[in-house]
Order: C-alpha cells, then sequence, then structure tokens
C-alpha cells in the first residue's frame, strides 16, 4: 500500500499544484493576511521627507506612467497624494506621457476629492499634460505659468488660488515623480534637480533599481519607492493598506506554496529512492 502511495505521489497532477497556486494568491483577496513588509532605508527617507515638509507645502508632482504600468505604479501615485493632503500639503500634479491624463484625473478625483473633500484650485491643482519631454522639464525651471497657461480643464492658472505666486520650480518645497520610464525620474536627475536646486523623490519600477539605487547614495534622490514592494513598504508606513499590500500578500502566499511543493516533492523521491535501494 505504502508503495503504491509513493509512486502516486510521485506523478502527482501537475494540476493539483497549479490550483494551489491559484487558492494561494487569490486568497489574501478576500482574506487579508496583515503581513507587514520591513522597511527598507530608501522607503523610510521617502516617507521621512514627506513627513519633514513645512504645514502647507506646495509639492509638484509628476506622475508618468501607462496603464499598462498601472498595477505597479498607480498604489504609489495614490499614497503619495494621501500622504501628502493627510499631512495639510497642496499638490500640483502634472504628466508628461500622452496615455497618463485620464489615469491620473481618476486617481486625483478619488484621492483629493473623495477621500478627503478638498477643493480644487485652492487645495489641490491638476495641469495635465504638456508634450516635449526634457524640453517640457528645463522650461518649467524658468515658468511654469507659461509652460503650463491653462490646467487640465481649460481654466486659465490666473484663476486658480493655489497658482499664485507660482514661478518656476523655486515655488515648491520638493518634486515627486512616479514614473515607469522615459521620460521620467533619469531625466529630473539630468536636468533638473541640480540645475534648479529643487529636492527630488522618485518613485519607479523594479527594473529601474539599479540605476536608481545609485542616484539615492549619491544624495540626488532624497527618498526612493520601487516596483510594488516599495509601494506596499509605503503603505504600511502610511497604515493605509491597499493593492500594493494586498499584492504582496498573494506573492509571500505564493512562495510559500513553490517552497511547500518543492520539500514535498523532493521528501517524495529520497523515499522512493530509498525504497528501490531496499528492494
Amino acid at each position: 500500500m505504502a508503495m503504491t502511495t509513493l509512486q502516486k505521489l510521485e506523478k502527482l497532477d501537475r494540476r493539483w499544484v497549479f490550483l494551489a497556486m491559484a487558492v494561494a494568491v487569490a486568497a489574501p483577496l478576500f482574506f487579508k493576511l496583515g503581513l507587514a513588509p520591513m522597511t527598507t532605508p530608501p522607503v523610510r527617507a521617502f516617507y521621512d521627507y514627506v513627513e519633514s515638509l513645512p504645514l502647507g507645502s506646495k509639492v509638484l508632482c509628476s506622475f508618468d506612467f501607462d496603464p499598462g504600468s498601472k498595477a505597479e505604479l498607480n498604489p504609489m501615485c495614490v499614497s503619495v497624494l494621501r500622504h501628502l493632503l493627510r499631512n495639510g500639503h497642496r499638490p500640483v500634479v502634472i504628466t508628461l506621457w500622452s496615455t497618463a491624463p485620464a489615469l491620473m484625473e481618476s486617481n486625483i478625483n478619488d484621492i483629493c476629492r473623495d477621500e478627503f473633500g478638498k477643493q480644487y484650485g485652492t487645495d489641490y491643482v491638476y495641469l495635465g499634460l504638456k508634450e516635449g519631454r526634457e524640453a517640457v522639464m528645463v522650461a518649467m525651471g524658468k515658468s511654469i505659468r507659461s509652460t503650463f497657461p491653462l490646467d487640465f480643464y481649460g481654466t486659465p492658472v490666473d484663476k486658480l488660488p493655489l497658482m499664485a505666486g507660482v514661478e518656476n520650480y523655486s515655488s515648491f518645497e520638493c518634486l515627486v515623480n512616479v514614473s515607469a520610464g522615459y521620460p521620467g525620474t533619469k531625466e529630473y536627475v539630468q536636468y533638473v534637480t541640480t540645475r534648479f536646486d529643487i529636492p527630488l523623490l522618485s518613485g519607479s519600477s523594479a527594473v529601474s533599481v539599479p540605476e536608481y539605487s545609485a542616484y539615492y547614495q549619491s544624495g540626488q534622490l532624497k527618498g526612493l519607492l520601487t516596483g510594488i514592494t516599495g509601494a506596499a513598504e509605503y503603505e504600511d508606513l502610511l497604515h493605509a493598506p491597499g493593492l500594493a499590500l494586498t499584492s504582496m500578500d498573494g506573492q509571500t502566499m505564493g512562495h510559500f506554496v513553490i517552497i511547500a511543493f518543492i520539500v514535498f516533492g523532493n521528501v517524495v523521491f529520497f523515499l522512493n529512492r530509498r525504497r528501490k535501494v531496499r528492494s
């Protein structure tokens, strides 16, 4: 009987593995595990820098990603807005990606208007898209009002109370960039931070970790969130669990299942080999 059982286990249908993985990954969507990730120094620095800003600071947010990178970067975008508003700061949002405006508007409305009940034009502003990449970055260093004469809704910026006195980067306490690639953090480092002396906080996809970590270590970035892991750490610091923490729970459970099947497969293999040697 034992021999028959071992033989069956050795030839276990792989569909059971797929089913176990599916259950492990999907379970956190319905049952929150609450597994707190370990906070890494770049994420802590990002959080602490926002915490250190003077009350009522104007913060320029450049959110540059598309629906294809939404799963990884949108939790960062939402958390940044939530953190700024919770601390009484006033975000001015732009985007340099032509695929981003509608997505950014949805985030802004969900967080600034619906969740916090802030007043548009006074507590937050959405200037929308300006095509031109590095040229736009440099132009904002000279005059943001000339670069963005109208907001996303076609309202002249002169009619927006929050934009009163805003001339260039010097009108903001810092710049936050959440980007999936070009143009994004690399270009802001190259064309803006040193030239116009504005602190830069970055959120990026995990593939950019090697390059952007060097910017953080050199002090050109004051804080760095990378990938869904960085977003989850940030959500945990904010005590505002969202999609990132849920995704990390799913990944963690998936890893447990993989490890369990690796151990299971090796145990069955060695038991079978010992049985064959004895026979």
